[in-house]
């Protein structure tokens, strides 16, 4: 588990923040039980999901933004036939880092 906010290690790597992680996280912090800060974690990814498939994009202040952008369809090309294949449009989620979470992963 990530000790109070910081990633594990395995070995040369550092591990993935998992929800357990954060749930961890948050019941070490703000001293929830186990069971209420699993709640507040599932809440809170709920939420922006949601956000997210009703077409809304997400902003979290200082970490970054979750865009939703619509793609018009075009044409592409089957790499191995060469033969032109139309491509549906579709919506594309991106995520942008602020410029705070930039710097902290740049030091």
């Amino acid at each position: 588990m990530a000790d109070a906010g910081i990633a594990r290690r395995d070995g040369l790597h550092i591990a993935t923040l998992t929800r357990a992680d954060l749930s961890d996280i948050v019941h070490r912090k703000l001293g929830l039980s186990r069971a209420e800060s699993a709640s507040m974690v599932e809440r809170l990814l709920y939420h922006m999901c949601h956000s997210l498939a009703d077409g809304r994009n997400v902003k979290i202040s200082g970490f970054g933004s979750f865009i939703l952008r619509d793609k018009g369809e075009r044409v592409g090309r089957n790499p191995k036939t060469g033969i032109e294949v139309p491509i549906a449009p579709r919506r594309v989620m991106t995520f942008r880092a602020s410029q705070i979470m930039r710097d902290k992963v740049a030091k």
